[in-house]
């Protein structure tokens, strides 16, 4: 079986890792971006608004994903936001701590190896979770070869809030807006024998625990 692993990406030789990825995928094939250079930031540091995630296979560089705590959950107007009825902004922001998933990227030839993409996420959610965040959102393309849309909704159980036609990267395809609430997911899958459920949470099944336990005592 080949060795996965996941690093934050700190170091000049993990950011260039990592741009090479986001120069085959976003610039090279899907040809969203004009410079992936542009896409991170030269100076990375352990905090802040932003953490990078790069996965490797083998040692080989595989796949990039970007966290940002606190994004605004209000999009410009201009990206012709269309939410689902009953979707309620400043009700999002009382009951919740959001983290935005994006830059979520698999070069070509790893796909076929879900694995990769399930340590990603089991990495970003312990990140997040130890930060006291509570929620993902992220948009994913509609109909775009590739999209991630039924995985991070059958998968992952993220749940579709609304759309938006525009955005910062250059493609013509729906932008669905998805938003997953980790403690409720988390409650519904622990007890599943799934081998992706358990690729998911292994490592950090205690303190996904202990908020399900502290967010029982709430309710």
């Amino acid at each position: 079986m080949s060795c996965i692993t996941v690093e934050r990406v700190l170091s000049n030789e993990a950011r260039r890792d990592a741009v090479q990825i986001i120069e085959q995928v976003f610039k090279k094939e899907k040809k969203w971006i004009r410079k992936a250079q542009e896409q991170m930031p030269k100076a990375l540091e352990e905090t802040g608004t932003y953490s990078w995630f790069l996965a490797k296979v083998d040692g080989r560089p595989a796949g990039v994903l970007r966290l940002m705590y606190d994004p605004p959950l209000e999009l410009p107007k201009e990206y012709d936001v269309r939410l689902l009825p009953g979707v309620d902004i400043e009700k999002m922001k009382q009951e919740g701590r959001y983290v935005e998933i994006g830059r979520f990227m698999i070069r070509s030839e790893f796909r076929k190896n879900p694995r990769i993409a399930l340590r990603l996420m089991r990495t970003a959610t312990k990140e997040v979770i130890e930060r006291d965040y509570t929620h993902f959102i992220t948009d994913v393309f509609e109909g775009e070869p590739n999209s991630p849309l039924n995985f991070h909704t059958r998968v992952l159980g993220f749940e579709v809030i609304g759309k938006h036609l525009f955005g910062d990267l250059n493609c013509s395809s729906t932008r669905i807006i998805l938003t997953l609430d980790i403690v409720n997911v988390y409650r519904r899958i622990r007890n599943s024998r799934s081998r992706v459920y358990k690729e998911l949470t292994e490592g950090i099944r205690g303190i996904l625990d202990r908020k399900l336990s502290a967010a029982g005592s709430r309710m």
